[in-house]
């Protein structure tokens, strides 16, 4: 259509669009993209490059591709470019190539030590980590459970309530008003502080190559996990795990459970939850950089109101991961720079982040101010 075309930027380096139109169509540009991320995805991070806020970026030869969104003059990646490993260095130099003439730098959040290695080729690069994230082979999963008492009696709370797992159709999903009640009940858990970029939740009725499996409980669905694929890593990321009102303890670890034993039986080889953000596992070391490392100290000591870090990395490190892999964020910059990290700041809190911390911190206080005002039980006696 028209306003389709209005939309595709074309440029030396190839053209770029965002993934996917408000309908939710998929035209051929995200097309291509999706060809390529299900033959070289290997980042985790891979798939999320066709959800709705990214852009598309293709190298001169259409056998490559960048997803990405633009804040503060920076180009955050989401992850790294998708394209075979032997051309990763020549895609991310095309790629910062034309961001440079666009006035513009590149900083690729989430990589993993491939990229890393492949950059040393380019000049100016400098690397940050970020966290660690951990990963499971599904056929160690049974060993797991054996060794780890606290496990297994988490799986059996949920399944003494009557808890069970399936693996459901997408067509299922996308229509069941049970599982759009569980989103809104959690999301109404998480309304405070909300995160975009790779932490965005997906929608049900646009799961594409996607896997849900769903909690119920007497018929009801009471929580529900979404694994998007890691193809060149025969693997699943656990990108989204959902609690309803109504799930008792043990659910989240039931869902796990589910996906493991499915992709054991299916023979796939990974399984990640993703990053766990300021992890020091897996050999994860400070920042060089003073400021840089003082800083994100104190987000992982005070932080905890906004976005709870240590309870995150505690949750994925009790399913006893066979491997915990350091993530970076690595920037085309000689040093880090404070307008990269903004950028990145503002990728995920989708604007200026000191007027989501400041709408988090009000929203914060009227809950807590609601409490206090809450009659007591002895006052209603």
């Amino acid at each position: 259509t028209d306003e389709l075309d209005q939309r595709v930027q074309t440029s030396a380096a190839g053209e770029r669009e965002r993934a996917i139109d408000a309908a939710g169509v998929m035209h051929e540009p995200v097309s291509r993209a999706r060809a390529l991320v299900m033959r070289y995805g290997w980042n985790s991070a891979a798939y999320q490059i066709l959800n709705p806020q990214m852009e598309l970026w293709f190298t001169s030869e259409r056998d490559g591709c960048v997803g990405y969104v633009r804040w503060a003059g920076v180009r955050i990646v989401a992850g790294a470019p998708i394209c075979a490993e032997e051309h990763l260095a020549s895609a991310a130099e095309e790629f910062e190539q034309d961001a440079r003439q666009s006035g513009e730098s590149v900083c690729y959040f989430g990589a993993a030590d491939r990229l890393r290695a492949a950059l040393l080729s380019l000049p100016a690069h400098s690397a940050v980590p970020i966290g660690a994230q951990p990963s499971w082979q599904p056929e160690h999963w049974e060993d797991i459970l054996k060794r780890h008492r606290s496990l297994r009696a988490q799986l059996n709370r949920a399944r003494n309530k009557g808890v069970t797992v399936a693996e459901w159709d997408r067509s299922r999903a996308a229509d069941d008003a049970g599982l759009q009640r569980c989103f809104d009940e959690w999301d109404a858990g998480h309304s405070g502080f909300s995160l975009h970029f790779l932490t965005e939740p997906v929608a049900l009725g646009s799961l594409g190559d996607r896997r849900i499996f769903v909690a119920e409980r007497q018929g009801e669905a009471v929580g529900f996990l979404v694994a998007a694929p890691v193809p060149e890593r025969r693997g699943w990321l656990m990108e989204q795990i959902v609690r309803g009102s109504g799930a008792p303890n043990g659910t989240a670890e039931l869902l796990m459970d589910g996906l493991m034993r499915t992709m054991a039986q299916e023979q796939f080889e990974f399984v990640t939850l993703g990053l766990a953000p300021l992890s020091r596992r897996g050999g994860v070391t400070p920042p060089r950089r003073l400021w840089l490392r003082l800083l994100l100290s104190w987000i992982r000591a005070h932080g905890a109101r906004f976005y709870n870090f240590e309870g995150l990395d505690s949750f994925k490190a009790k399913f006893q991961p066979d491997h915990w892999e350091p993530i970076y964020a690595i920037s085309n910059e000689s040093r880090f720079s404070a307008r990269t990290l903004y950028g990145v700041a503002a990728a995920f809190t989708d604007g200026a982040p000191i007027i989501a911390i400041g709408r988090a911190v009000a929203s914060a206080v009227n809950q807590e101010w609601r409490w206090l005002r809450r009659p007591r039980s002895s006052d209603r006696q």
